[in-house]
């Protein structure tokens, strides 16, 4: 059933995670929010409007993956001009694939996810968790898959009865965030290396990137889509291996934008090779 809440003006559409007594958990259908309501306090969303605001995101969703698109022909087009240019027509170029470890701690943002980075052309790695399991595998998970890109993300939320936002205290789950990035940058601290996206709405940025991360969420404390990530890692993973990563270039595809999502320079992971040689 999906829902919204009359306190906050019906603004957020949820799915409800668990009733427990007169209190509602509620996971959003589209930002990687965790909230909690009292059961009064919510109302089964009419199918008129939930029709219109589906039609809404999947809008935008595209018009994000249209940007990207035209931004990977752009960076192929200038590629193959500079090999042709210096190459001999005849040679075939081949490329490896980056490997990705996508760690959600909701499973229906995981399926989207897992869907839009084969859509993209990314190889990935899906693992579902509760965030405050991360930590407790992320070790294991690292040794078995060997990634050159972990995401890690899911639900969080600020609270402002628990503390400041200075406070990582006050955020429902960044503190796992946290100390999942710091044990994965315990396996490969250069930052080239093992490229690190971490948090989801309105997580605890400063401590996340200081934890490790290239990138997280949410330097404004702002709500991000559950498709964001997703675009972070496609313009690493796209961006040839001698370029940086301009950070702006990889907010402007995202559906939230800076207020929610930042980072640090970071090299690509594009490599060609030559030449190509048929397996026999």
């Amino acid at each position: 059933m999906l829902v919204t809440r009359y306190s906050h003006e019906h603004d957020i559409v949820f799915r409800i995670k668990k009733i427990t007594g007169e209190t509602v958990i509620l996971h959003g259908e589209d930002l990687r929010l965790e909230a909690d309501a009292p059961i009064d306090d919510v109302r089964e969303l009419p199918e008129d409007l939930l029709r219109e605001r589906q039609e809404e995101m999947k809008d935008k969703e595209e018009y994000s993956y249209r940007l990207f698109r035209q931004d990977y022909q752009l960076m192929k087009d200038k590629k193959e001009y500079e090999h042709r240019k210096n190459e001999p027509r005849d040679i075939q170029r081949f490329q490896l694939p980056v490997k990705v470890l996508h760690i959600d701690g909701d499973r229906l943002y995981l399926k989207k996810c897992i869907d839009l980075y084969q859509r993209l052309g990314l190889q990935v790695h899906g693992v579902y968790l509760q965030e405050n399991e991360f930590p407790l595998e992320i070790d294991d998970i690292i040794r078995k898959i060997q990634p050159e890109i972990l995401v890690v993300t899911g639900h969080d939320a600020y609270s402002e009865a628990k503390g400041s936002k200075k406070e990582l205290a006050a955020y429902r789950n960044s503190k796992y965030y946290v100390e999942t990035v710091r044990k994965a940058r315990n396996w490969e601290p250069n930052l080239d290396q093992l490229i690190i996206f971490a948090g989801a709405c309105q997580s605890h940025f400063e401590s996340i990137i200081r934890a490790g991360a290239n990138f997280a969420s949410s330097p404004d404390r702002v709500n991000i889509h559950a498709l964001d990530p997703v675009y972070v890692v496609a313009k690493v993973a796209y961006t040839p291996f001698m370029e940086k990563v301009n950070v702006y270039e990889v907010l402007k595809n995202t559906l939230t934008g800076e207020k929610g999502l930042g980072g640090m320079e970071t090299k690509g992971l594009f490599r060609t090779g030559l030449p190509y040689v048929e397996t026999k």
